[in-house]
């Protein structure tokens, strides 16, 4: 089944999506950030883990927007943190109005996406908003340890891991084990499911590392070497830091934590540094091992294979990806 399918249920319930009115200040900026777009993944695996075990999706869309009305309030939020200007190359909510704004606007995204939770059957309610209370309080710990390495001269390669599972990896798992719940999967299957999408997301924003670095500045969407020139903590620098030679760790030291005075050039740098090291092998091999163990968890799914080759498919899509 194409994926279109899918997508225009979502398409079509966020049509339908009504955040409130008045004060127009407070729901507006709603309206703005829900409007720009983005990939929807969130909603798409929560109907795609729904239909392995379903054909009736209905009553699966409203508790799916939930996952992408909580991922664009988190984007709100963290915006204002990184005193971000863009978003999907338009100005940011705090920007066009301002912090105080968003802040509020933001806080009214994760009531409705509480509300968006209400039609599941009474049955399943209690457990879903339990998994779902759980996966939103693991999504800030991931924003509190992203922030705290900003200054943490220490990070370990298994903290950043696990920083990115918390902040980006375990809102993709929940959305499948939502959708296989309301589905009616065996609680193992849901589990599977769950690890497949965790470790999916894993893969997922190591190869956003990755493209930062070694991607095609006319399709990733932003700067290459971004990361590189705001000292950013990635998989690629803590592997370059633990493996630099006295050569490397001085060039590293030039560099990070200092006054940029040529960003082309503290690019150019450090990259030369990650391809002595072969740091951009080691992290596409470290994709490679989330995504095989991403697909062992699916294999093991009690579902139609077909059903199951359309979520396969997508995984190797947002593999693929260019930006």
């Amino acid at each position: 089944m194409d994926l279109s399918f899918f997508t225009d249920k979502i398409t079509a319930g966020l049509s339908q999506l009504r955040y409130g009115q008045e004060p127009e200040a407070l729901y507006e900026p709603i309206r703005y950030i829900m409007a720009l777009g983005g990939k929807r993944i969130r909603p798409l695996l929560t109907l795609l883990g729904a239909h392995l075990f379903t054909d009736e999706l209905g009553p699966v869309v409203r508790p799916a927007l939930a996952t992408e009305v909580f991922h664009n309030f988190t984007l709100l939020h963290d915006d204002i943190m990184d005193q971000a200007p863009l978003r999907r190359g338009q100005p940011t909510v705090h920007e066009k109005w301002n912090a105080n704004v968003a802040i509020l606007s933001g806080d009214v995204m994760l009531v409705r996406a509480y509300e968006l939770f209400l039609d599941v059957e009474p049955q399943l309610l209690p457990g879903i908003l339990r998994k779902f209370s759980r996966t939103a309080a693991e999504v800030c710990e991931g924003q509190q340890w992203d922030m705290l390495f900003e200054t943490k001269p220490d990070v370990s390669i298994g903290q950043y891991l696990d920083m990115i599972r918390l902040k980006t990896a375990v809102l993709l798992g929940f959305s499948l084990e939502l959708g296989a719940l309301l589905g009616g999967a065996a609680p193992a299957d849901a589990d599977l499911l769950r690890q497949f999408g965790v470790d999916v997301g894993l893969a997922f924003q190591l190869r956003d590392d990755l493209l930062d670095v070694y991607g095609d500045a006319a399709t990733f969407g932003k700067r290459v070497g971004g990361d590189i020139v705001s000292d950013k903590k990635t998989f690629l620098l803590l592997t370059a830091q633990a493996q630099a030679t006295a050569a490397h760790q001085a060039v590293l030291n030039q560099h990070i934590g200092q006054p940029v005075v040529n960003a082309e050039a503290k690019v150019a740098a450090i990259t030369a540094v990650y391809n002595e090291l072969g740091i951009r092998e080691q992290t596409e091999a470290c994709i490679n091992r989330y995504f095989q163990r991403a697909l062992e968890h699916l294999g093991q799914v009690a579902a139609p294979a077909e059903r199951k080759a359309v979520l396969h498919h997508l995984a190797l899509q947002l593999m693929e990806r260019e930006s």
